[in-house]
């Protein structure tokens, strides 16, 4: 057994408590178009810091910025991750969790990951299903649900395009007819294109947009492993954004290099692409940080070779000089391990005004950094499409004191109403916040 290995095993018998190293820095620093990259920390023991997922008590909720309140929009959800709102105002709800991977969890490193997972709220079965959402009075709160599509394949994002809404599964982007105003789907879908899965699977979220006139269909997939660890040829295809044709399912790299990107907007003053991504982990908990960045056509940021730009990683065997040559910075830094995964630009939400202009991040909250990181949604606000300015907190209060997990945030969006919807997979509820009063 090498001593990482037997290491992990140790900490695992501790009874997973926090262990490796600490930051040095502020989330702050590692936050901004400019983050501090300290140099890389890699111990014997990975920093394992988990917030045990507990869930909220009767009554508990977030806590939201001055000037805005929170509410339950929906409850009782199982393992809420990701939202679409359709035309009519109804609130598509993918509730999912990863599927079985088994080559992901061989070895003892598999083994320890999964069981840090477990802990962290992430070990529960797949539902498997997207729920619809239906608040017709639009008084905040859903008063009808029903079961809108079933029997998928730990699905993640949706989109629609004219009748047909499309859902992209862990290993299949679908497309499925749909009626305005139906509450469920029986119809089979048609598969447009297969997506990167199978039994190492390590980033199985799928997410999915359309171009503004339609004709093409953006999908995010993450890579096969933290940084290569499990061969570059096991990531053909990943840690990418795909391009496909919605008439014909052809596809094509947009952009690469991009470790696990979830969230994806259309950024509304200058019509860029722009996604959330999670960086890698285990040099420390001040690096990598995860972040927001426009998306160019063709580009390249880094992953594996390089971090944040062209800073090397020397863990990745053999180099790769001449992409990490062409390594694309990203725009804006949203602090390390905070797993900055949902994503929506502020248009047509009816919060305060400062939040008029920019961009809501959905920060599900780390395990490899001590002190914890995100578990919480923030804004970030944009001037002339661009990142200006520090992030406003908009939700907080995630952990308690014990820093237990009461909820993760994943999946944000704005409504039919103004209000912004969060996705909370731990605490198995939609929170809306809205204006206060």
């Amino acid at each position: 057994m090498r001593k990482t290995q037997l290491a992990l095993v140790i900490a695992l018998a501790g009874g997973l408590a926090a262990c490796g190293e600490s930051s040095s820095l502020q989330v702050s620093d590692g936050t901004g178009p400019s983050p501090k990259l300290p140099e890389p920390n890699k111990t014997l023991i990975p920093t394992v810091n988990i917030a045990p997922a507990v869930g909220w008590p009767a009554g508990g909720k977030p806590t939201a910025a001055a000037g805005t309140q929170v509410a339950a929009f929906a409850e009782g959800l199982d393992h809420p991750r990701w939202l679409y709102v359709l035309p009519n105002g109804d609130v598509l709800v993918a509730e999912t969790n990863a599927p079985p991977k088994p080559d992901d969890s061989a070895g003892i490193r598999g083994w320890v990951m999964k069981k840090v997972m477990g802990k962290a709220g992430a070990g529960v079965p797949s539902p498997n299903r997207i729920t619809l959402l239906r608040d017709a009075d639009h008084d905040g709160v859903a008063e009808t649900r029903t079961v809108f599509l079933q029997n998928l394949n730990s699905p993640f994002g949706m989109t629609l395009v004219g009748n047909d809404l499309y859902v992209a599964d862990t290993d299949r982007l679908l497309r499925f007819h749909y009626e305005p105003g139906a509450t469920e789907i029986k119809t089979q879908p048609i598969k447009v294109t297969d997506l990167p899965g199978g039994t190492l699977n390590h980033h199985w979220t799928k997410n999915v947009i359309a171009s503004k006139d339609g004709s093409k269909l953006y999908v995010t997939v993450g890579s096969n492993s933290n940084v290569g660890e499990n061969g570059l040829d096991k990531e053909e295809g990943r840690a990418a954004i795909w391009e496909v044709d919605r008439a014909t399912g052809n596809h094509r790299i947009f952009a690469s290099g991009i470790r696990n990107p979830n969230g994806l907007a259309w950024e509304p003053t200058t019509g860029a692409l722009w996604t959330a991504v999670n960086e890698r982990d285990e040099i420390g908990s001040d690096l990598v940080p995860d972040y927001i960045t426009s998306v160019k056509d063709g580009g390249f940021y880094g992953w594996p070779f390089s971090y944040y730009g062209q800073h090397v990683d020397v863990r990745v065997k053999p180099q790769n000089p001449d992409l990490v040559a062409k390594a694309i910075a990203p725009d804006y830094a949203v602090g390390p391990h905070t797993a900055s995964l949902g994503l929506t630009f502020a248009d047509g939400n009816s919060l305060p005004a400062q939040f008029k202009e920019g961009a809501f991040i959905g920060q599900h909250g780390s395990w490899n950094r001590k002190p914890h990181s995100g578990y919480k949604v923030i804004f970030v606000p944009f001037a002339a499409g661009k990142p200006n300015g520090a992030p406003v907190d908009v939700l907080t209060g995630f952990l308690d004191k014990d820093e237990n997990a009461l909820g993760r945030p994943v999946g944000v969006v704005i409504d039919q109403q103004g209000g912004l919807l969060v996705a909370d997979d731990v605490g198995n509820k939609v929170w809306r916040v809205s204006s206060a009063k």
